[in-house]
């Protein structure tokens, strides 16, 4: 009886180090999703930030482009409300990521427009605010795509860490959840705008 007793607390021992060792790895595999969110955060305000600072520079030059600049100014806005919803939420959510995801697509399309509208204002392309305005915007798109595919890998990782067998049989009571991924469907946004202008001889 003893004996039965004893296999039967060894197995509860190893069931409950099972356990812990799952939950551990499942937070762990959480909280770097929620870094990796935090990257592309950042990167996506500091965009936000320095699109008004550009729509300026460039407002004195463009007199009859006026609703190209409009245009860029409220994706920008719609962009970054959809990202304070995102925050708001705690992370990434089903719906929240979609509206993000609709909001970047318009401002990816914008963007691009103004660039090329500069192209026919020889002073616009002289001017060095502008030029360092767009240089840092292309650095920041840069940043927020190597951002977004960390943020993809941690994803597929905390995924499947709770999809796999037997995790996904205690994943659930643990309270965690599949993450969504930050993924561009439209390939207009896959690219990221160009920003340089060329000079004219």
């Amino acid at each position: 009886m003893t004996t039965i007793i004893s296999v039967i607390i060894i197995l509860l021992v190893l069931f409950s180090l099972w356990l812990i060792g799952v939950y551990n790895h499942l937070v762990r595999l959480r909280n770097r999703v929620h870094n990796a969110w935090a990257q592309i955060d950042v990167q996506l305000q500091r965009r936000y930030d320095l699109i008004p600072n550009l729509v300026e520079s460039v407002k004195g030059y463009i007199d009859h482009e006026k609703g190209t600049l409009l245009d860029v100014v409220n994706a920008r806005n719609m962009a970054h409300q959809a990202l304070q919803k995102v925050d708001k939420a705690g992370g990434p959510t089903d719906a929240s990521i979609q509206e993000l995801l609709s909001a970047e697509s318009m401002l990816q399309a914008a963007l691009p427009k103004l660039f090329a509208l500069a192209e026919g204002y020889p002073d616009l392309k002289a001017s060095e605010n502008v030029k360092m305005l767009q240089e840092e915007i292309a650095t920041t798109e840069n940043k927020v795509a190597f951002s977004r595919q960390a943020y993809n890998d941690m994803v597929l990782a905390y995924n499947n860490g709770q999809q796999v067998f037997p995790n996904n049989l205690v994943a659930h009571s643990f309270g965690h959840s599949e993450a969504e991924m930050f993924e561009v469907e439209n390939d207009t946004v896959r690219q990221a705008p160009k920003v340089t202008l060329s000079t004219r001889d």
